[in-house]
Parts: C-alpha cells; sequence; structure tokens
C-alpha cells in the first residue's frame, strides 16, 4: 500500500483537525515578529495587544457577539468549566441549587457537573432518546424554581446530533435560566448566531476547525457574572489571569475567519461525502447508525456493528491507512463502552463495536469508497473468528441489530 494512500485518509476531525495554512502563517508572524507581552506599554507590547484585539473582534464577528464578551481560554474543557462553574455560583449566592444537562454530554461538562454535585447542587440529566435528541418539552418540564443553568451540547462530539439550540435557548430565557452550550464540535460547521440563539454562554476550541491546539474561548453575554478558574493578573477582562498566547489567538482567528467564510461549501460538500459514507456501511448486515440521519454535523458518520470489538476494527482500518475512532479522544484509551451510545440505549455488548468516521472538507469520493470497502472487509474479517459472533450466527444468542 502506497503511502500517499495511508496519509490522505484521514478520518478523524472529530477528534482534532490539521491546522491551515492561514492560521500557521498568524502564528508565525506573531512569534517572529510580535513577541510582545500584551500587557507592557511599550510598541512592541501594544502592538501584540492589538493583534489580539483584532483576533477578539474577528472571533465575535462569527457568532455576531461583542469583542467584550469573548473570553480567551486555554480550549473547550476550561471553558466549560468556567461557565458551568460561574452559573453555579451565581445560583449558590441566589439560593438556586439545581442544574439540568444531558447523559451525553463532554467529560469536560459530565465531570464538572459530578464535582458540584459532591458540593451540594442536584443536577437533572435528560435523556437524548434513541435519536440522540433532546426533547424541547422535556427540558422544560425539568426546569424548577431553584434551576440556576441548563448546559446542553450543540453537537455530540461523537454521534454528531444537533440539538434545537435556539428552542432551547427560547424556553432559558422565557423562564430566567442561564443557557450554556459547549459548541466545540459545532463552531466553524454550523452557522451560530448567540443571539438568535439566546444563548448566555458558548465554548468552543480552535483545534476543532483547524487551529492550533491549546486554545479556545468562551462567549459570555454582556451581564452574566463570570468566576474567575484562574486568579492573577488583570488579563481577559479580570476573568482569566495570565499573559495571553497571542500567537495562539491569531492562529485561532485566522482559521475560524477562513473556515465561516466557506461554510456553507464545505458543508455542502461534506454532507453528500457523509451520506455516501452513511449508505454504503448500511450494507453492512446486523449494523446500525448512531444517532439521527438528518439532525447531525455534515462531517459525521457513527457506526455499530454487532460481533466486533471495536479497537480491533481501529487497528486494522489504520494497517490499510485509515484514521479513525470509535469514540471521542477524551475516552479513547478506556475499556468501558461509551457513555455516548450507552445514553441513545445501545447495548454494552453493541456499543463496544462501534466505529466514528469524521471526515474534512478536501475528502473525496474515492476516499469514502476505499473507506466503505474497507471497513466491510475488516467488519467481515473480525466476524469471521468471533466467538461472539459464531453464537448470533447459530442462534445460541439472538441478534439485536
Amino acid at each position: 500500500m502506497s503511502e500517499a494512500i495511508r496519509t490522505e485518509i484521514y478520518a478523524d476531525n472529530a477528534a482534532t483537525t490539521k491546522m491551515s495554512d492561514a492560521a500557521i502563517e498568524a502564528m508565525l508572524t506573531v512569534m517572529k515578529e510580535q513577541y510582545g507581552n500584551p500587557s507592557s506599554l511599550y510598541s512592541v507590547g501594544q502592538n501584540a495587544k492589538e493583534i489580539l484585539e483584532k483576533a477578539r473582534e474577528e472571533i465575535a464577528s462569527v457568532i455576531n457577539a461583542s469583542p467584550s464578551e469573548i473570553i480567551f481560554t486555554s480550549g473547550g474543557s476550561e471553558a466549560d468549566n468556567q461557565a458551568i462553574r460561574s452559573a453555579a455560583e451565581t445560583g449558590r449566592k441566589n439560593g438556586k441549587m439545581h442544574i439540568i444537562s444531558t447523559a451525553f454530554e463532554h467529560h469536560a461538562v459530565l465531570h464538572t457537573l459530578k464535582r458540584l454535585e459532591s458540593e451540594g447542587f442536584e443536577v437533572t440529566l435528560l435523556d437524548v432518546h434513541e435519536d440522540g435528541i433532546v426533547r424541547v418539552e422535556e427540558l422544560e418540564k425539568a426546569i424548577r424554581e431553584d434551576t440556576c443553568l441548563v448546559t446542553v451540547m450543540f453537537a455530540n462530539n461523537e454521534i454528531g446530533t444537533i440539538q434545537p439550540i435556539r428552542e432551547i435557548g427560547a424556553v432559558c430565557r422565557a423562564k430566567g435560566v442561564l443557557f450554556h452550550t459547549d459548541a466545540v464540535q459545532a463552531v466553524g460547521h454550523v452557522p451560530i448566531d448567540v443571539k438568535e440563539l439566546n444563548v448566555d454562554m458558548l465554548s468552543s476550541s480552535a483545534h476543532k476547525f483547524h487551529g492550533p491546539k491549546g486554545i479556545g474561548f468562551l462567549y459570555a453575554k454582556k451581564g452574566v457574572r463570570i468566576t474567575n478558574l484562574i486568579e492573577g493578573g488583570a488579563q481577559e477582562g479580570g476573568k482569566r489571569a495570565g499573559t495571553e498566547n497571542v500567537a495562539a489567538v491569531a492562529g485561532m482567528a485566522a482559521a475560524l475567519k477562513e473556515t465561516a467564510s466557506r461554510m456553507t461549501e464545505n458543508a455542502a460538500h461534506m454532507t453528500e461525502m457523509r451520506d455516501r459514507l452513511i449508505d454504503g456501511l448500511i450494507k453492512i448486515p446486523h449494523s446500525a447508525l448512531n444517532g439521527d440521519r438528518a439532525r447531525r454535523l455534515p462531517g459525521n458518520t457513527n457506526f455499530c456493528f454487532e460481533g466486533i470489538e471495536g479497537e480491533s476494527l481501529l487497528l486494522l482500518l489504520d494497517d490499510r491507512g485509515i484514521c479513525a475512532s470509535s469514540g471521542s479522544a477524551c475516552t479513547s484509551g478506556s475499556l468501558d463502552p461509551s457513555h455516548v451510545l450507552l445514553a441513545i440505549g445501545r447495548v454494552h455488548d453493541v456499543a463496544h463495536g462501534s466505529l466514528r468516521l469524521t471526515v474534512g472538507e478536501d475528502i473525496t469520493a474515492e476516499q469514502v469508497d476505499y473507506m466503505i470497502r474497507n471497513v466491510t472487509e475488516v467488519v467481515e474479517y473480525l466476524r469471521s473468528f468471533s466467538p461472539v459472533w459464531r453464537d448470533l450466527m447459530s442462534g445460541k444468542t439472538q441478534f439485536i441489530l
């Protein structure tokens, strides 16, 4: 197999994306020429500050926010933590100790909520149903007088389902409850207008839209009280201490600006390729697409294949030059089945045989067909010596899919 094929088919864009040339160039310029501390008063520092604030303006414009509402963070996990803890602190002061979220959030959200439960908060996790979609009416019923926050991810990081954020935001606004959305998978890939969506806080991470790792941002609507996670200097309006990583911020802004400018055409192409991939993989016997087919991110395909184990599938696909995942990168070292798949009703044995393929805007039809062919062959190969599959075929156990 040629090295060209091995390096071409990168289908794990939900884990991270390749940095764009625009992001790299922006970072190199800052690192080489604008290396000053943006908090310094002399010209070298003020030049860096100018780059920082220009980037803040560019990022804000993409989501229709004000620059002052953008706080730079180390990534999505920090932004999630700061948003949730800020709302919880406000709630505690007002005697409101109830938070609503969903069962398939990213662990940056779920683990933060778990910690808050140990501090006396009550957390309600909504069902996301077999299609991976939250029901707005169920959320509305769950809101109580002491609810201080609703936090629902924009699009799921594993199965790609897009939530009814505008409707959820409208309910929260009418009830006077803060609404946060983890939009790490969505920013740069689907249109986002925080004003139209009635979002109070939104988290994002640059490496999901061709920017650098280790940088992200938190949108916090004007008037929302933000609690500091890091104390120290007065950077980021006093909300996040530490000298800003100007080069990374510049790279993030350049990547987002470029991605946003091509969003419509990229989404159309990725959706076409995604559907081609789904049409091919669904032909594999005893397989199932995870999550709603239409209401999902343009590049996300997630399947379960009965009778196999996901890790073996990934390793054999890697031998054939296909980079894929069986779930989120944050849990790929775990032997436990995906909490996301369990949340949509997949049983443990089926959830273990999952595959996530997340394509980028450069994917071709030939590459999609190559993936279909090779996934089909590898699944068939793994089933050929699987005792689980043998029991299923003999009728000793019953098929689920």
